[in-house]
């Protein structure tokens, strides 16, 4: 019997992520958004993709939330992005509305379900999912991590010009500016980056890493990234149902670990069915648990503005 998967927000983001977890064929999808027909034409177009990338998954799109019934993960693409002349307080106020709306109807229909956030401000939205569904903090995370370590790999392979497969980077802290890429654990095939990388130019890859939407975002014009984020969420799909009890940086609410309580920090986890199953806890240097504890400082900033 396959898994279920739901998907809520029809957009770029979450068509790329449903149609990157139906082509596994181990799970079913179905993909939710408000807009009448766009799932339902999103998801007819995916299923009859699905000879071609031989999948059986059954794929349907639709505008209820009862079609989501006993998932066994949903995620959660929904929120609008950030317009001109809006502050970032106008964006938190607003898709927690969302986020709010619909984890209450997520909870409603799949309440042993896991959740994974990607809308944006990421681990603020994460933060009111847990709020609101109650659920363990082991139930309800981010995606941020994986998209943020993606790209630094990304361009320290190009950089090297060698396989991605090969590069290991560790990215930390919140989805944004204040993230941490701690350059001193990302290998290169074992070998430390530190040793095929002069300084200058892995500093100038950290900062390429921490300004990737951005740098998406200016060259798109009328839109963000969604085909890295997509697969990113649909890699941490792959890891809970199959149990691959696989380590990825996810956006996950610290009580205690690395001196840090009470806010959601992208960190390394180990996930499995049971979604994470381990915080793992690296010993870092006194300059990079600052820069976390700077990060996850800039988080509540932003979660604040919640009032949870």
């Amino acid at each position: 019997m396959r898994s279920k998967v739901s998907v809520i927000g029809a957009g770029n983001v979450g068509a790329t992520c449903a149609f990157g977890i139906a082509g596994k064929g181990y799970a079913d999808v179905v993909l939710v958004d408000i807009v009448d027909g766009l799932p339902q034409g999103k998801g007819l177009d995916m299923l009859e993709a699905a000879p071609i990338i031989s999948s059986d998954a059954r794929i349907i799109g639709t505008n209820s939330y009862e079609d989501t019934a006993e998932s066994d993960i949903v995620v959660i693409t929904s929120g609008i992005p950030r317009k001109p002349g809006m502050s970032r307080d106008d964006l938190v106020l607003t898709n927690m509305k969302i986020v709010r709306e619909v984890t209450q109807n997520v909870v409603r229909y799949s309440p042993e379900c896991i959740i994974i956030v990607v809308c944006n401000p990421l681990d603020a939205m994460t933060q009111m999912a847990l709020h609101v569904s109650r659920f363990s903090r082991f139930r309800v995370f981010g995606q941020s991590g994986v998209l943020d370590s993606a790209r630094f790999r990304t361009f320290i392979a190009r950089e090297l010009d060698v396989s991605v497969e090969d590069v290991f980077a560790c990215v930390l802290g919140g989805h944004g500016d204040t993230m941490v890429p701690v350059t001193r654990l990302c290998t290169v095939g074992g070998i430390p980056v530190s040793e095929l990388l002069p300084k200058e130019k892995i500093d100038s890859l950290v900062s390429r890493t921490v300004n990737g939407g951005a740098e998406i975002v200016a060259l798109l014009k009328t839109g963000s990234a969604f085909y890295a984020p997509g697969i990113a969420v649909a890699q941490m799909v792959d890891a809970i149902i199959l149990d691959r009890k696989k380590i990825l940086p996810c956006a996950t609410l610290l009580e205690g670990e690395y001196g840090i309580d009470g806010a959601v920090v992208g960190v390394p986890v180990k996930l499995g069915k049971n979604g994470i199953e381990q915080i793992m806890e690296i010993k870092l240097t006194p300059d990079e648990a600052s820069a976390l504890k700077k990060s996850a400082d800039a988080v509540r900033k932003v979660t604040k503005v919640m009032q949870i």
